[in-house]
Order: structure tokens, then C-alpha cells, then sequence
């Protein structure tokens, strides 16, 4: 059995570029991939796009991430004291067992949008490796900042990144 060495490097290369090409990373300085998501409570569909003209903070997130006990209130607390600047935070929730991402919610409600992404093909698009991870999105729809894991000594920074972007036009 002859085994053709053309063929063999033709397949190679495919599998090499296919792989190449759905492991985009979304960086800094790019536009964030765009998308629709169910809300967690309605199953309403909500595209990011929606929120175009504003500056949001994209956060990545499970029932089971215990820096995201400390993150949500605080990020709550920023939306309220920024929202009307035109700043909103989604938070897409990557919980299998909706119930879970339920009960985290009952013990830590937010006012801001929670989205699902319960296959995780978003956080696939966004390269997302650790809990939490965030995108904070300008106005234009251009990724300024990604930002791993969370304590409660971030969120001032945070808050600076996203006061000075709300202060661009």
C-alpha cells in the first residue's frame, strides 16, 4: 500500500489552518466578536451590537467561581453609578445547569444583563481560559482591556479604564 506524500501534506496543512483559523483570540485593540444570546430569566435573544455607542463590560462567568461572589456586587454597584453615562455590564453566565446560575443570582442580584452561553461557543470565540475573564468594549466596539480572575482591590482600576473611556467621544 502506497501511501501518497502529496495527500498526506495536503491534509496536514488543512487540519493546521482550520485550527489556525477557529483559534482567534479576541485582543486589545480588535473589534469584539459580535453576537446574540438568551438572557438567563426570558430566553430573550440580545445581541451585543445592541448596546453599540456605549461602553461595556463583558463578563465571562459560572455559578461555581468563587472570585465571581466578590465581583458581582461590585460590579453592580459600578453599572448603577455609571449607567447613565451610557456604561453597561453583560455578564454571559457558561453554567450547563441553568438552576445553578439561578441560585447564584438569588443570592448575588445584579441589575444588569445576564446573558447564557451554556455550550460555551462564545467564550470559545473570545478565548476565554479563566473565571472570570472580562472585555471592557469602547464606544466604537474595539476591545481596550481584558482582564483575568478578580479580587476586590480591581475594581477601582477598573472603574478609572472604563470613567476614561465614558469620557471619549
Amino acid at each position: 500500500m502506497k501511501i501518497n506524500k502529496k495527500l498526506i501534506t495536503f491534509t496536514i496543512a488543512t487540519i493546521i489552518g482550520a485550527a489556525a483559523q477557529t483559534s482567534h483570540a479576541t485582543e486589545v485593540g480588535q473589534a469584539a466578536p459580535q453576537f446574540t444570546l438568551p438572557t438567563l430569566q426570558q430566553d430573550q435573544p440580545t445581541a451585543l451590537k445592541s448596546y453599540a455607542g456605549k461602553v461595556i463590560y463583558l463578563d465571562f462567568w459560572a455559578s461555581w467561581c468563587a472570585p465571581c461572589r466578590t465581583s458581582f456586587p461590585l460590579l453592580n454597584k459600578m453599572h448603577e453609578k455609571l449607567k447613565a453615562q451610557g456604561f453597561e455590564v453583560v455578564a454571559i453566565n457558561l453554567d450547563e445547569d441553568k438552576a445553578a446560575a439561578e441560585k447564584f443570582l438569588k443570592e448575588f442580584p445584579v441589575s444588569f444583563t445576564v446573558l447564557r452561553d451554556a455550550k460555551g461557543e462564545w467564550a470559545d470565540q473570545f478565548v476565554v481560559e479563566s473565571m472570570p475573564t472580562s472585555f471592557i468594549i469602547d464606544k466604537q466596539g474595539v476591545v481596550q482591556n481584558i482582564h483575568h480572575g478578580f479580587n476586590s482591590d480591581d475594581i477601582k482600576e477598573l472603574e478609572e479604564k472604563v470613567t476614561k473611556l465614558l469620557a471619549q467621544k
